[in-house]
């Protein structure tokens, strides 16, 4: 009996489009970076079709972060949206997207940001939504706020939303971040900086969505994903 096909693997991103192990600028790499090589592994079918958490139970408001409370969060609110595809375009259906940030003033609620800003109490900064057919996936939320991190002098952390993916398979695992256009902080940000490709750079900022913008209620911007492939989203 002659062996079975084997699976096709991931394309590698293009050089330069996903940060270095180690990147010095920023310098909690140099302790927690590997120092090794990473161990090619042979595509599988549980790396390319699972495990899946799609049937993941969603709160009532999971999708709008603002809502929930008692009052309404401090800040500019915002709606952002967009697509999930995978390294051919195809749209990742029915797979959860899960997003968390700091406040409108820069202050996570985390027992580790000591950050003298003040926190919000009707805004958690977590939610989930789920991506539909068309792999389109949308969530209501406040703008972040800059903080400051101690990274390097006067450093500060351009506004920002993280991202976690698990896609339709362990293959596709991404976590990222998603900054906001024209943001004078980009550019002395190393965690953004820390990718020598522009156009990668680039992917990880979002756009001015007109189309998506409520009136009278929330400005709108999109962000699109791709997971795995040569224009992979940028890993965080």
């Amino acid at each position: 009996m002659s062996d079975p096909t084997p699976l096709r693997g991931y394309r590698k991103p293009y050089p330069g489009s996903q940060p270095p192990r180690i990147h010095l600028p920023y310098a909690s790499t140099a302790l927690r970076g590997p120092g090794t090589d990473p161990i090619a592994i042979p595509v599988t079918l549980s790396e390319v079709t699972g495990p899946s958490i799609n049937r993941i139970t969603l709160g009532e408001h999971a999708a709008d972060l603002t809502a929930g409370f008692p009052g309404q969060p401090q800040g500019e609110r915002i709606i952002v949206s967009g697509r999930v595809l995978d390294e051919n375009g195809r749209p990742v259906r029915n797979t959860v997207v899960e997003v968390w940030q700091c406040n409108a003033a820069g202050r996570y609620l985390h027992k580790g940001d000591q950050h003298d800003a003040p926190l919000d109490p009707n805004f958690k900064g977590t939610g989930q939504v789920l991506t539909d057919s068309e792999g389109h996936y949308r969530f209501t939320t406040v703008k972040p706020g800059a903080y400051p991190w101690r990274n390097h002098y006067n450093a500060w952390r351009p506004a920002h939303i993280h991202f976690s993916l698990h896609g339709e398979g362990i293959g596709q695992r991404l976590v990222t971040q998603m900054y906001f256009p024209n943001d004078p902080l980009l550019a002395f940000d190393p965690i953004y900086n820390c990718v020598d490709d522009a156009k990668a750079r680039e992917r990880m900022v979002s756009s001015f969505d007109w189309e998506n913008t409520a009136n009278e209620f929330a400005l709108g911007y999109r962000f699109d994903i791709v997971l795995r492939g040569r224009k992979m989203t940028v890993w965080e």
